[in-house]
């Protein structure tokens, strides 16, 4: 059995605006990453069993990797995810001031694209061109 580090063929990578509160990180990184697994289910592995024989729920299979950008960094990535139709995840503005899902996909709906106030944006695909979606972000510190 080898012994090297395994590497993924594909990313998944989270790009946050830089200017969210701690709790806005957090909220937004948990929303964006719940979309990818409802609608690309190979990004989910097996379910986690401990050694009593109790069964948790499937995680991804792998990592997360969590980015920073400035708003137009963002906007940015926004362009590039769909240029390429890339598997994606938004997270506006807007969002913070609704209590629900229904209300969160009609304030989505409400915007044009080019206008989405952008916080966060989650993306799914092969390693090289989920590079290039985030290129200009920083990793999350």
């Amino acid at each position: 059995m080898s012994e090297q580090p395994f590497r993924f063929d594909t990313k998944i990578a989270v790009i946050l605006r830089e200017d969210l509160e701690p709790w806005q990180r957090l909220n937004v990184t948990a929303f964006l990453v719940s979309g990818l697994g409802t609608q690309v289910p190979e990004v989910i592995g097996e379910p986690y069993e401990d050694a009593d024989a109790v069964v948790y729920l499937p995680m991804f299979r792998q990592p997360v990797l969590v980015f920073e950008a400035t708003k137009e960094t963002l906007t940015q990535a926004h362009a590039r995810v769909l240029s390429r139709a890339l598997p994606r995840a938004v997270f506006t503005s807007d969002l913070f001031t609704t209590g629900n899902d229904r209300d969160n996909r009609a304030a989505v709906k409400a915007v044009s694209t080019a206008d989405l106030d952008l916080v966060g944006l989650a993306v799914y695909g092969p390693r090289n061109a989920v590079d290039k979606v985030v290129k200009g972000a920083r990793m999350h510190p």
